[in-house]
C-alpha cells in the first residue's frame, strides 16, 4: 500500500495559515485585508472618544435594540486569488434579536451585522478604501466611516458586489442620517 501524496498548499492557503497564527503583542490588531497582513497599533485616546460619542447615541436613540462588539473578527469575501478576510471593525453593530455575536468565535460571519464603524487611525487608507470593499462584499448593509483628517463622517450604504452604491459624507458638527434599523439623526457636534 503507497501513501497518498498531499496536496501542496495554495499561496492564499499559506498566507491564511500564517495569518490565523500570528502572535500580535497586546492591544495591536492584526487583520487580512485583501491579501495583505495589516498590522495597527493601539488606538489613541481620540480614536476611542469618537467611538465612544457614536455608540452612546446609537444605544440610546436607535429604533430598534442594538448589541455592540468591539474589535470583533469578521470573516468576509475576498477578491480573486485572495484568501477570506479576515477583518476587526472598531465597532460592529447587530439587532439583538438576531444574537449574531453569542456562540461566536474569534472570527464570526457577518450574517446578522447591521453596521460596522470605522475610526481612520494609522493607516487611513485602508479604511477609506480596502476595508470598504470587504464589508460591501459582505452584504454589510451599512458601513459608518470617522474619517479624523477631512473632519468628516460618511455612511456607506446599498452595498453591491465590491463596493457601496450610495454614500452621504457630512462635516464634524453636521447631523448625518442614520436608515433603519436605526432610524435617527447621528449629532456630530462633539466630534469637533
Amino acid at each position: 500500500m503507497t501513501a497518498m501524496a498531499h496536496e501542496p498548499l495554495t499561496q492564499e492557503q499559506v498566507l491564511l495559515e500564517g495569518f490565523l497564527a500570528l502572535d500580535t503583542p497586546e492591544g495591536f490588531r492584526a487583520e487580512l485585508i485583501e491579501g495583505e497582513i495589516v498590522v495597527t497599533p493601539p488606538p489613541d485616546g481620540d480614536h476611542e472618544k469618537y467611538i465612544s460619542r457614536i455608540v452612546r447615541q446609537v444605544i440610546k436613540l436607535s429604533r430598534t435594540e442594538m448589541d455592540f462588539s468591539g474589535n470583533k473578527g469578521l470573516r468576509l469575501k475576498s477578491g480573486e486569488g485572495c484568501p477570506k478576510n479576515h477583518v476587526i471593525p472598531d465597532v460592529t453593530f447587530a439587532r439583538i434579536d438576531v444574537d449574531a455575536f453569542g456562540g461566536a468565535g474569534s472570527w464570526m460571519p457577518c450574517d446578522g451585522v447591521a453596521m460596522v464603524l470605522e475610526v481612520t487611525s494609522a493607516k487611513p487608507r485602508a479604511d477609506r478604501e480596502a476595508k470598504r470593499r470587504c464589508y460591501a462584499r459582505g452584504g454589510i448593509s451599512l458601513y459608518l466611516l470617522v474619517d479624523r483628517d477631512s473632519s468628516s463622517i460618511t455612511l456607506f450604504s446599498d452595498p453591491e458586489k465590491d463596493d457601496y452604491r450610495e454614500h452621504c459624507t457630512r462635516p464634524f458638527g453636521k447631523p448625518l442620517t442614520l436608515p433603519a434599523p436605526f432610524a435617527f439623526d447621528l449629532e456630530t457636534t462633539d466630534l469637533l
